[in-house]
């Protein structure tokens, strides 16, 4: 049999968190949120805040041949009733125990993985896969608050051909704080990333607890990681969000970073081949259609 050829990793930047992956013939979906502008997600305890941008796409516009999506843990900025309604439910969703054992029984999707921390999952097509694997996750350090959020978990994406090595690696951070015990054990499991897609904003709840790291602090794992490259995520997306992704633009350029950015519009894709510079592409320029958020 022929080996299989370097694949290239393609990045579509749908919004907020929400990205779809395709390496070669394996497509993933990341925290799904088709929310659309001015409709409410709901964040649990009666909190709810409201979008700023209309997805780049559809629940509806998604592609046919998704293999399992990937879910950092059960908020409404992630997971949300559009998603519920549109998405197949047969699809594995890989995510934390909390939030698996809610989607099989009240969601309906029955073949949610549940990933403890350090367990692996792998996704596979024909020539190629990925082997996922839970990476540690905190919203916050301890005490009530810790106990009113649901668990969320970072992933280790690791790509290559079907039983062979991994030719490119990625960091989800998820809606993590960048807390000792986190920063440690990612720093030292995902050392020389090819790229790290940063949950950031500056998410804060009532009180002023925050609960994504702001821009400061998002360069700041970024430099303790010290991927090849660094893509922003999770800004400006909400009204809980404080931080623009301008700080994070200022602090990664005062940390010498500002040569690893990778910054995508909401629509553009990111391409990465490995040992090359990442390809931005800009979005469609075809607009897709507006709904109102009475019918979100």
């Amino acid at each position: 049999m022929m080996p299989t050829p370097p694949q290239h990793l393609d990045l579509q930047f749908i919004g907020n968190a929400t990205t779809l992956i395709r390496y070669g013939d394996v497509t993933l979906l990341t925290d799904p949120n088709f929310l659309h502008r001015g409709a409410r997600a709901y964040l649990g305890h009666g909190l709810t805040s409201r979008r700023l941008h209309e997805p780049a796409l559809g629940v509806d516009q998604l592609p046919t041949d998704i293999d399992a999506v990937i879910l950092s843990h059960l908020h409404g900025d992630h997971w949300d009733r559009v998603t519920r309604r549109g998405l197949d439910r047969s699809l594995p969703v890989l995510t934390t125990p909390h939030a698996a054992r809610r989607l099989r029984r009240w969601h309906r999707f029955g073949a949610a993985v549940a990933m403890r921390t350090w367990q692996s999952h792998t996704v596979s097509g024909r020539m190629c896969q990925v082997k996922v694997t839970a990476l540690p996750g905190r919203q916050a350090g301890g005490g009530v608050l810790r106990r009113l959020l649901p668990p969320v978990m970072g992933s280790l994406l690791e790509f290559g051909p079907v039983d062979g090595p991994a030719e490119l690696r990625l960091y989800l951070s998820g809606d993590t704080m960048p807390l000792p015990p986190v920063v440690g054990a990612v720093a030292r499991h995902c050392r020389g990333m090819d790229l790290a897609v940063l949950h950031l904003g500056g998410t804060r709840l009532p009180g002023g607890f925050l609960v994504t790291m702001d821009g400061a602090q998002g360069a700041a794992f970024a430099a303790q990681l010290d991927p090849r490259w660094v893509m922003p995520v999770h800004y400006e997306e909400y009204t809980v969000m404080k931080s623009p992704l301008a700080d994070f633009l200022d602090a990664a350029r005062e940390r010498k970073l500002n040569d690893r950015l990778v910054v995508c519009e909401r629509g553009g894709r990111v391409v990465l081949r490995p040992g090359r510079p990442p390809v931005i592409e800009p979005p469609d320029p075809a607009p897709r259609p507006t709904l109102p958020a009475s019918e979100a």
